[in-house]
């Protein structure tokens, strides 16, 4: 039978002996300590070693002295620095080099922002982790009568911009990404017609998520990249007259220098949304790029405003005819304040008319950053915290004229 602890026998346990498990401290000439002061300040030395070395500096002043010198100089060799750099970093690096080298071929001035935004937008990416990735997103806009949303993750979103890029790709002449290609060519039967898909932003989104046979990882940053990439340097080589080609969305079409605001701009909005569900900070626009997304926005409201009467969701104008293309006509005063702010006057009667301040009957003030987030659809109409003046009709016009820019 196995023999009985000591401790169930009712006997007093021995005695320990605390010294003999204690190992007997290092003696150490002079110069053997001093040439360890080397490996004590880099936390090489053993411990019976970094005990002796202790011991001996609390005797000898010149050891002392040469051991704080040696660990000041291994805190010069590893600083501690913040994990998040600064923001203005990339910009101060890019415009002194510029300035001293200007690149051979340069990016067009109308495609900086999408640049800039695509940059700033991976710079995220790489500082969450693989769990992150899944984290829940749901997707926001304004369907022209009430707010709208699909659920999806980080992934997913990155896999929604991929793949409306590939609108401005393929005007380019680049290749859409192959599972949305192949999801084209078979003519996936949930996402409308293969012709309408290959234009649809909603619908290349649903098609691709369809053909992924497992949902989107962080894999989905690479291709992602390259292709904006790729863009880039696309319209960099072709230069400026690339800008006037046509990029179809499908129901309408945009010009490509405003097609690539149009991207940078979701491009912000969409970072928002991932920057929300990882719980990180994220800034808006530099203000030169905010202005030039802001009247973006100003300039397609005419058309918006049609659309939206002919469909009967905007008031017709009461008393009043369509006014000619380039004719003056009724026009509401939009004031953007802030960062990237201005004044535009948007002609109410007429997408081809000419805005007026001689026939101003409405005037609304709103902060830039918030117009911007109003036209993504993140922002209600009726929430909206805009200063009204003048025609209430015309206000609220506008007001869900911009909501009903957004779309998924």
């Amino acid at each position: 039978m196995p023999r009985a602890s000591v401790e169930d026998s009712g006997r007093p346990l021995p005695e320990l002996d605390v010294s003999a498990s204690r190992p007997a401290p290092l003696v150490l000439e002079h110069p053997v300590l001093k040439a360890l002061l080397g490996a004590w300040a880099l936390a090489a030395c053993s411990a019976a070693e970094t005990a002796a070395v202790e011991e001996h500096l609390g005797e000898c002043g010149s050891c002392a002295d040469e051991a704080l010198r040696l660990r000041g100089a291994v805190g010069l060799l590893h600083p501690v620095e913040p994990l998040d750099l600064d923001p203005g970093l990339r910009t101060r690096v890019l415009t002194g080099s510029f300035g001293r080298r200007p690149p051979r071929i340069p990016v067009p001035e109308w495609a900086t922002p999408y640049d800039a935004e695509t940059a700033r937008l991976d710079a995220l990416l790489q500082d969450i982790g693989d769990a992150e990735w899944h984290a829940p997103v749901r997707l926001r806009w304004f369907d022209g009568r009430a707010p709208t949303s699909r659920r999806t993750t980080v992934a997913g979103v990155i896999a929604h911009l991929l793949t409306v890029d590939g609108l401005v790709a393929t005007a380019l002449g680049l290749d859409d990404p192959p599972p949305l290609s192949a999801a084209l060519e078979r003519g996936d039967p949930h996402a409308g017609e293969t012709a309408d898909k290959a234009a649809n932003p909603a619908a290349r989104t649903e098609a691709y998520w369809r053909a992924s046979y497992f949902p989107p990882t962080r894999s989905i940053r690479a291709p992602w990249r390259e292709q904006s990439h790729t863009i880039v340097r696309t319209v960099s080589f072709t230069g400026t007259t690339t800008g006037k080609r046509a990029v179809s969305y499908g129901d309408f079409e945009l010009p490509l220098h405003d097609a690539m605001l149009d991207r940078a701009f979701e491009c912000w909005v969409h970072a928002e949304d991932i920057a929300d569900a990882v719980d990180y900070p994220y800034e808006p626009p530099a203000p030169r790029s905010l202005n030039r997304m802001i009247d973006l926005a100003a300039r397609m409201l005419p058309a918006v405003l049609a659309e939206r009467r002919r469909h009967g969701l905007a008031a017709p104008a009461e008393g009043r005819h369509l006014v000619p293309a380039g004719d003056p006509g009724r026009s509401l005063r939009l004031e953007i304040e802030g960062h990237g702010g201005g004044e535009w006057l948007i002609p109410l009667d007429s997408p081809g008319a000419v805005g007026s301040a001689e026939h101003e009957v409405a005037h609304i003030a709103l902060d830039g950053v918030e117009f911007c987030h109003l036209a993504a659809g993140h922002v209600s109409p009726e929430d909206a915290a805009a200063g009204q003046l003048g025609d209430r009709g015309a206000i609220r016009d506008v007001l869900f004229a911009t909501a009903s820019l957004s779309r998924m």
